[in-house]
């Protein structure tokens, strides 16, 4: 009886293994926590050492600094140098051989961002060229196949604990590299994508992410790149977002993870993933409030080594970037780019140390600060802080005003004192009050030629009311104007003139939206009872005659194009240059460039057909530059080297058609063109093709 009662409960107890080991392979993986509609509570404080940082340090650094920007005789490359430079896969890859930063000291990096006031460093994991600066189970390009074969992350995570500095990664989502990356680069005529399979792709993007979260300790920033080409999708965006916060939960995700930023400029709208916008080698001009972003911007032209590139910005000007991106509430992460040995460019530590000299005295206006309550400070920049039971207003003074005071308009709080904060034993800074005003009254000479802080205390909340301001985008009219007026305190009254006095308690209460019929100057101030409580508005709308137009009775559909090839860093005069091609495009497309998008410039020529008399702002949206004229006056002047970047220009037409002429280049690297126009009375569009001719020659 035994062994039959023991073998039938072997067969039982294997029975019921079996069924438990089946509802397992029926349940499947665990599914993920949903991340993408995270609270506002929790979403502040996963941002909060962030915004508290303030300051970050970029490294770009890979195989590209090997060449330093120079290959066959040309020194206009970066870490883009294996497709602006058409570098066979083969050749880039022989790189590795030669990649071995025997100089490269983690320690020394890290104690460089620190003593420079950084608190965090984002490094490239793996930019665009796929190579890897860690060991990597899921690739043999990485570090590990270089003489050098130690972990660079695994240094760095462990220096940055030590000076308890923050360890970011940039890791690109494009991959000119690994075989199932699509699309190929159009130069890549001889490497087939037969067999590649871009789904592949995504799931080595995210074992490679798994490895950067669980292998390298706290880390605070994944910095993706790369999602502008077609393959990547909105719906891959929102779930690798996930998937990160899944493997990570605390961890920050830029805007770059989806597709929805508006080019350079780095912001997105709602409804994609990301925390936090990228601007990218420029500084919003009225910064971007209630949003978080960050600037990131090079030292010199590049982000990889470029050993020919010696146009590095002043510690003055870098000084007073950070400062201008603290003052509108944004992070400035600001760029090196080491050699191949792993040395930093002697220029960039001298940059590092003499801000780091400056941050050591004065971090206090930049670290935990908010953006200023200003809209414009002819003399400086303001960044403010709550402390204690006060709040203190930190002004940045670049340019000691003539009669040397600081005019604060708006301020209603009760002053407790002022003194410059690097230098708290020279005497207080007198304050005396001017209406809605606090003026300061300074010294005849500044102690910082750079940047003199001066910390001015205030009793309580801060209590600042903004001068009114229109949403109009131009002052000129042709038959009517309807001009709006705001102001950022709801409580406050406006008081307004139509005379261009200023306004006083007595003056007309603003309920609406003022109709004016003819040239007017409007000024206006916000009361609070009987008291002024900000500075005043003013401004001047001219009604205008509008440029007459004419009808060409030989108009045909289209505009004529000239096309150009050439390697410009803004428009050249297109009259001296011979076109590659000519043609009849409809409206403003670019079909006719090159198959690589590159080194080539357009001029569109032709007519636009305005439907009414009024007053028009025209728009170019370009990567790179653009310009636009009617009527052979400039309208609209986008030039120079950037990412696609939004000009615009008034202008006052009557009905009929206006000669229009739009030119365009393209360097390197995205491109596009969108020519869009808008009136007082409709919505902005880009401009229709059938409102757009030309002659034809005969």
């Amino acid at each position: 009886m035994k062994p039959n009662f023991f073998y039938s409960l072997a067969t039982l107890l294997i029975l019921i293994f079996c069924s438990m080991a089946c509802q397992i392979k029926k349940a499947g993986p665990s599914p993920l926590n949903e991340y993408l509609n995270e609270s506002r509570a929790d979403f502040e404080q996963r941002m909060a050492w962030w915004q508290e940082a303030r300051f970050g340090m970029f490294i770009h650094w890979g195989l590209y600094s090997i060449p330093a920007g120079e290959w066959n005789g040309e020194t206009n490359h970066a870490e883009w140098i294996r497709t602006t430079a058409q570098i066979p896969l083969e050749t880039y890859d022989t790189l590795t051989k030669h990649f071995n930063p025997v100089k490269f000291n983690a320690d020394d990096w890290v104690k460089m961002a620190k003593d420079a006031g950084m608190k965090y460093i984002v490094i490239t994991s793996k930019h665009h060229d796929g190579f890897c600066l860690f060991d990597s189970k899921e690739t043999e390009f990485d570090i590990m196949s270089t003489p050098y074969q130690k972990d660079i992350l695994k240094e760095l995570a462990i220096a940055c604990k030590k000076e308890n500095i923050r360890l970011c990664f940039y890791h690109s989502i494009m991959d000119w590299h690994h075989p199932d990356y699509l699309p190929r680069r159009n130069w890549e005529t001889e490497r087939s994508a037969e067999g590649a399979d871009y789904n592949r792709y995504v799931q080595h993007l995210k074992a490679q992410l798994k490895e950067l979260t669980t292998n390298y300790g706290d880390i605070g920033v994944l910095w993706f790149d790369g999602e502008w080409e077609e393959t990547w999708t909105h719906e891959m965006g929102l779930d690798l977002y996930n998937y990160v916060r899944n493997l990570k939960p605390n961890i920050i995700i830029n805007n770059r993870v989806d597709k929805g930023r508006s080019g350079m400029a780095g912001m997105t709208s709602e409804g994609f993933a990301g925390d936090f916008g990228t601007p990218e080698q420029e500084i919003p001009a009225t910064g971007l409030p209630g949003l978080n972003w960050e600037s990131c911007m090079t030292m010199n032209d590049n982000w990889g080594d470029n050993k020919a590139d010696k146009n590095f910005k002043s510690s003055k000007e870098l000084i007073q970037k950070l400062v201008d991106i603290a003052s509108k509430g944004g992070n400035f992460l600001l760029n090196i780019g080491p050699t191949a040995e792993g040395l930093f460019p002697q220029e960039s530590m001298n940059r590092l140390h003499e801000t780091g000299q400056w941050m050591k005295r004065n971090g206090e206006s930049i670290y935990g600060t908010s953006a200023s309550p200003f809209a414009n400070l002819a003399w400086g920049r303001c960044t403010q802080k709550r402390v204690g039971e006060n709040t203190c207003l930190y002004l940045h003074v670049f340019d000691r005003p003539a009669n040397g005071e600081l005019v604060l308009h708006g301020v209603a709080n009760e002053p407790v004192g002022a003194q410059f904060l690097a230098y708290p034993n020279v005497n207080l800074i007198p304050v005396h009050r001017s209406e809605d005003a606090l003026v300061l009254k300074l010294l005849p000479s500044l102690p910082d030629s750079v940047n003199t802080v001066i910390v001015l205390v205030l009793k309580g909340n801060a209590d600042i009311h903004a001068t009114p301001f229109t949403t109009m985008p131009h002052n000129i009219f042709v038959h009517k104007l309807t001009v709006p007026l705001l102001t950022e305190t709801n409580t406050d009254e406006i008081r307004y003139t139509t005379t261009g006095t200023v306004p006083t308690a007595k003056s007309k209460l603003y309920t609406g939206a003022i109709p004016i019929y003819e040239t007017t100057a409007i000024s206006a101030r916000a009361f609070r009872g009987e008291r002024p409580v900000s500075g005043v508005f003013k401004k001047t709308f001219s009604k205008v005659a509008p440029a007459p137009g004419q009808e060409l009775a030989a108009a045909a559909a289209g505009l004529q194009y000239l096309y150009f090839e050439g390697d410009w860093d803004k428009l050249p005069d297109f009259s001296l240059l011979k076109p590659v091609k000519t043609g009849v495009a409809k409206g403003f497309d670019r079909s006719a460039m090159n198959a690589e998008g590159e080194h080539c410039g357009f001029e569109f020529r032709g007519f636009v057909r305005i439907p009414e008399d009024e007053a028009y702002t025209f728009f170019t949206e370009s990567d790179d530059g653009s310009r636009l004229w009617i009527d052979q006056s400039l309208v609209v002047d986008n030039d120079g080297l950037h990412g696609m970047q939004e000009a615009s220009g008034v202008v006052a037409l009557g009905s009929g058609m206006h000669e229009i002429w739009v030119h365009y280049f393209e360097k390197t690297g995205g491109d596009g063109l969108k020519v869009s126009w808008e009136t007082a009375n409709g919505g902005k569009k880009e401009i229709p093709e059938e409102a757009l001719f030309h002659i034809p020659p005969r």
